[in-house]
């Protein structure tokens, strides 16, 4: 692996072992599976997704990942990476691992259906001796009701929670530069896990499974929280026609005190906003911290909007937008902010256009026709692309991102 974006030594296993990852053609899954291959371990990529995995098997990433292209076509030229549709491979492995998505329902509560499904099957096709390893963010108490289910099923398997702590596109990178969160529903599954991670090269930090639970949704609900605060701070700013970013270079440089003070921006991604709801929803939404971070985060884009109404007449208007990846140099568009800031501008504007340099879409256009065709931009995603951005056209840049001071 590569990194400078890191060079990172990569520990060879002495005890090889046979790995199936369930969600393997995923953000989390295909990059873990990549890593553990270039160990010395056979991965099989469990994923329903059979147009996934045959780009995957053609030796091209699904999405991107620092250094996983020059690592896919190698770890397939060792025929240790494997790809299958079907669960009946995982009798065969000696250790399976689930990174399935855990969505949240209409009431911003917990889904486990899918989780529940997806763990039948895995429970039909297990044998005596495996160790089943959660990486999926899961409600509080789900490990735990797991072990009990496998222990009423005599089905002889230990079973961990593990939770994954990685940037998206930066997995390779950290995946051995991070400790490890390890819990067990037993110390036998604990001690297995342990000794998994720290062959894979990882430092471990042992905990219980409701702990490791919820250091996994702590950690994404602090960033939350944390994002909303500079949020609620950067409207408090605009109100009084102040520039949020000059004031953040001011209070931060030199002032070791305001080194966890987060950058405005829209806090969007698969993971912040639906683990704090699942935080909240475990302690009864008394968690109003919590909520309190959603109606900011949330609101940003309508608010963005309603200052460009006092100033400019938006029905005449073409308003364009830089980027609709959840956040910089990513093409991923989940719960982007980019997408509600287009549809609320679509209420106000004449017309709206959108691009990336990441994401495909027959409805965006390209830079050049942005610039030339509206009449004001709005930043979206932080991409390297608008860092140097020339235009005579007023441009919204909510996170400071093309004028940025370094403290």
């Amino acid at each position: 692996m590569n990194a400078q974006e890191g060079q990172t030594e990569t520990t060879q296993v002495q005890h090889p072992l046979r790995v199936a990852i369930i969600g393997g053609g995923g953000h989390v899954g295909l990059p873990f599976g990549l890593a553990l291959c270039d160990c010395g371990h056979t991965v099989t990529l469990v994923d329903l997704n059979e147009a996934q995995l045959d780009t995957i098997r053609s030796g091209q990433m699904p999405f991107q990942e620092i250094n996983a292209d020059q690592l896919l076509p190698r770890v397939l030229e060792s025929g240790r990476l494997h790809c299958s549709t079907s669960f009946t491979a995982l009798s065969e492995q000696d250790v399976i691992i689930v990174t399935i998505g855990t969505p949240v329902d209409e009431y911003l509560d917990p889904s486990l259906r899918a989780f529940d499904q997806v763990m039948e099957d895995v429970f039909q096709h297990c044998r005596p001796g495996q160790l089943l390893i959660i990486r999926s963010t899961v409600f509080p108490g789900v490990t735990q009701r797991l072990g009990r289910l496998v222990a009423e099923r005599d089905l002889q398997i230990d079973v961990s929670y593990c939770p994954e702590r990685i940037a998206q596109g930066r997995a390779l990178l950290e995946l051995t530069q991070l400790p490890q969160l390890v819990s067990g529903c037993s110390p036998q599954a604990a001690q297995r896990a342990a000794r998994f991670f720290s062959d894979f090269g990882q430092e471990v930090i042992e905990l219980s499974p409701v702990e490791a639970e919820l250091g996994k949704l702590f950690t994404n609900s602090y960033r939350y929280i944390n994002f909303a605060i500079s949020n609620q701070f950067y409207m408090l700013a605009q109100r009084y026609e102040a520039d949020f970013d000059r004031i953040y270079h001011a209070i931060t440089y030199k002032y070791p005190r305001m080194n966890g003070f987060a950058r405005a921006g829209f806090a969007g991604g698969p993971c912040l906003l639906k683990d704090t709801m699942q935080l909240a929803s475990f302690n009864h939404n008394l968690l109003t911290l919590g909520q309190t971070a959603m109606a900011v985060n949330e609101g940003l884009p309508g608010f963005i909007v309603e200052r460009l109404k006092k100033n400019h007449d938006l029905t005449g208007l073409t308003v364009g937008i830089l980027g609709m990846g959840f956040k910089g140099n990513c093409d991923d568009p989940r719960s982007s902010l980019s997408y509600k800031l287009r549809k609320v501008l679509t209420l106000e504007c004449r017309r709206v256009l959108c691009t990336d340099p990441f994401i495909d879409s027959s409805d965006f256009v390209s830079l050049e026709t942005i610039q030339q065709e509206s009449d004001i931009l709005i930043l979206g995603a932080c991409h390297d692309e608008y860092r140097s951005l020339q235009t005579t056209k007023p441009l919204i840049d909510v996170f400071g991102f093309t004028t940025r001071q370094e403290p």
